[in-house]
C-alpha cells in the first residue's frame, strides 16, 4: 500500500490534501508457550486545525501526517479492560523505533553477544519475547519530522519543532487514536525514552487539562525531566556532582580504578561515590575560588580516585570534569574514546590528542542495525509502503524551540507531580541505566528527590536500575529484567 504524493502543488497552486493510509496484518507470536495473536496497523493520521469560530477559516484544514505502527491482541474479551499504551522516543527528532523494535514491540533486533554489540551486517529481526503485548496494547508515534511522519504541505515546518507544539500535535494524536478506536474506558500508560521522558512529563499534564485524560501509568526510559542536571555551563554545578557516580561505573567497567576500587562490587562503589558526590564534593564546588589549598587537593585526588583519571587533569579542569571530555579523556592512553549512551562501548578516533570524540560508539552500534530492520519490517512484513526516507533520528528538527523556558532551564519534572496529585492512581516507573551518561541515574534521582509529592505519593514512584546503559535493553540481562518491571507495574497500576 502506498502513500499518495502530497509535495507537489496542483495547477491552482494549492496543495493536494494529506490522505490517511494503513496496512493491516494478522500476525502470531509465541510467548512462554502463549500463543499470541494480535492485529498490526502501520499507518498515517492526518491531524487537523478545527475551523475558527470567527469563519475566517472554513472547514478543518490539514496541519500534518503522523505515521504508527499499533498492536492490538486479538480475541479479547472485553477491549475496555485492556491496557493500551503509546510509546515514543526522545531527540528531539528521533522517531520511535529504539523502544518499538528494542524492548516493546513483538519483534526486536538481533544483537551480538549479551552485551548487544554491533552484529555483522546484513541485520535482522528475531521474534520478542519480551515484548509487552502480553500485557497491553500497543502504539507507537513518530513525531512530526519524524519517521515518515511530516507537517502538511504549505505548513511551516518550525512550527512542530517546539516544546508546546510537540506536546499538542503528539497528544492531539492520542486523543484521536483514543476516540476512533474506542478505547477511552481502557487503562491508559504513556512510555518515553530520554527527551520522550520529556514529552511525556509534558503529556501527563496536557492530555489531564485540555482533554481530561487520565492515565494509569507512566514509564520513563532513561529519564531527563530537569535540564539543569544535565547542561554543562558555567556557574552550573549540578551536573559535575551528579554525572560522578556514573563516571565512576563507566572507569569501573574498564578496569580504570584503584585495584581496591576494583575488586569491589560496583553497586558497592557507587554508594560510596554517592556520598562524595553528594556531600564533600557538592560543598568543595560551592566554594569555588574559596576552596581552601588543602580541602582542593583532598578533592582532586578523590575525582580522579573515582573517576580513573589523573589528577593533573582533574586539577586543569578545575575538579569539574565535562562530559564530552570525559568519554575522550578516560582512555586516551590506549588510543580509545567510551560511549555517551553506553560508557561501556569504545571507538577510535584519528586524532587522540582532540578535546571530544569524533562518534559515539554506542550509537555507531544500534544506527545501522535498527535503521534496515526498520526499512525492511514496514514493507515486508507490515505492507506499508512509502518512498520517503523514514527518518530514523533527523537534525531536521533543529534549532529546537524552548522559548517556553527562556532565561531558564527546561524543566517538566513540576507538571508530572501536579498530575500526580490532580489523579491520585497515576504510577510512576523509572528504568535507569548505571553506564548511562547521557542521563545519569543519579540526576535523575536528584530530580525526583525535589519532586515535591507529598509524603504518601512517593511510593508511587518506583526506581529501577540496570548495568546497562542509556538503552539498557541492548544488554540482555537488563531486557530480560526491563520486561519483567514493566509488566508488572502496568499489571499493579491496572489493579491498584
Amino acid at each position: 500500500m502506498s502513500e499518495g504524493k502530497n509535495s507537489a502543488g496542483n495547477e491552482n497552486g494549492k496543495y493536494p490534501e494529506p490522505q490517511e493510509v494503513t496496512a493491516v496484518t494478522k500476525q502470531q507470536l509465541t510467548v512462554g508457550g502463549r500463543t499470541l495473536n494480535y492485529t498490526t496497523t502501520a499507518g498515517t493520521m492526518v491531524l487537523k486545525e478545527e475551523a475558527e469560530e470567527d469563519g475566517k477559516s472554513e472547514g478543518e484544514k490539514a496541519k500534518a501526517t503522523v505515521f504508527y505502527v499499533a498492536y492490538m491482541l486479538d480475541d479479547v474479551e472485553d477491549a475496555a479492560k485492556r491496557p493500551l499504551t503509546f510509546s515514543f522516543n526522545g531527540g528531539p527528532g528521533s522517531s520511535s523505533v529504539w523502544l518499538h523494535l528494542g524492548v516493546l514491540g513483538p519483534r526486536r533486533v538481533e544483537m551480538a553477544g549479551e552485551m548487544g554489540r554491533l552484529p555483522r551486517p546484513p541485520f535482522r529481526l528475531v521474534d520478542n519475547e519480551f515484548t509487552l503485548l502480553t500485557q497491553s496494547d500497543l502504539v507507537f508515534i513518530d513525531p512530526v519530522s519524524t519517521g515518515y511522519s511530516r507537517p502538511a504541505p504549505g505548513e511551516k515546518t518550525k512550527e512542530y519543532h517546539d516544546f508546546d507544539k510537540d506536546i499538542e500535535s503528539v497528544g492531539e494524536f492520542i486523543r484521536l487514536y483514543t476516540s476512533r478506536a474506542t478505547r477511552w474506558s481502557s487503562p491508559k500508560f504513556l512510555i518515553g525514552e530520554s527527551y520522550g521522558t520529556t514529552r511525556a512529563a509534558g503529556l501527563s499534564g496536557y492530555l489531564q487539562d485540555r482533554h481530561g485524560m487520565y492515565f494509569n501509568g507512566i514509564m520513563l526510559v532513561s529519564s531527563i525531566l530537569n535540564f539543569q542536571t544535565a547542561y554543562f555551563r558555567p556557574g552550573n554545578d549540578l551536573p559535575f556532582i551528579l554525572f560522578l557516580p556514573t563516571y565512576a561505573a563507566t572507569a569501573h567497567y574498564h578496569g580504570r580504578l584503584d585495584e581496591d576500587l576494583q575488586q569491589r562490587p560496583l553497586r558497592d562503589v557507587l554508594q560510596e561515590v554517592e556520598a562524595f558526590a553528594l556531600g564533600d564534593y557538592t560543598l568543595a564546588l560551592m566554594q569555588g575560588a574559596s576552596l581552601p589549598a588543602a580541602q582542593r587537593e583532598t578533592i582532586v585526588q578523590l575525582v580522579a580516585r573515582y573517576t580513573g583519571l589523573s589528577p593533573n587533569y582533574v586539577e586543569r579542569s578545575n575538579l569539574r570534569v565535562e562530559i564530552m571530555r570525559f568519554t575522550k579523556e578516560l582512555l586516551r592512553e590506549e588510543g580509545l574514546t567510551v560511549g555517551r549512551l553506553d560508557g561501556r562501548f569504545t571507538g577510535a578516533d584519528r586524532d587522540n590528542a582532540g578535546e571530544t570524540f569524533e562518534f559515539d560508539p554506542s550509537y555507531a552500534a544500534i544506527q545501522g542495525p535498527y535503521t534496515a530492520t526498520l526499512n525492511d519490517y514496514v514493507r515486508r512484513e507490515l505492507a506499508f509502503e512509502s518512498d520517503l526516507p523514514y527518518e530514523i533520528i533527523t537534525n531536521r528538527v533543529h534549532p529546537w524551540s524552548y522559548k517556553k523556558f527562556e532565561n531558564q532551564y527546561v524543566e517538566v519534572a513540576d507538571t508530572l507531580r501536579k498530575a500526580m496529585n490532580i489523579n491520585p492512581y497515576l504510577q510512576v516507573l523509572v528504568a535507569n541505566g548505571l553506564y548511562d551518561l547521557a542521563t545519569p541515574y543519579l540526576a535523575t534521582e536528584y530530580t525526583f528527590n525535589h519532586l515535591g509529592l507529598p509524603p504518601a505519593r512517593q511510593e508511587d514512584v518506583r526506581m529501577k536500575y540496570y548495568e546497562a546503559g542509556h538503552m539498557m535493553y541492548l544488554h540482555r540481562p537488563s531486557l530480560a529484567q526491563l520486561h519483567e518491571d514493566l509488566a508488572g507495574f502496568v499489571e499493579g497500576a491496572v489493579g491498584e
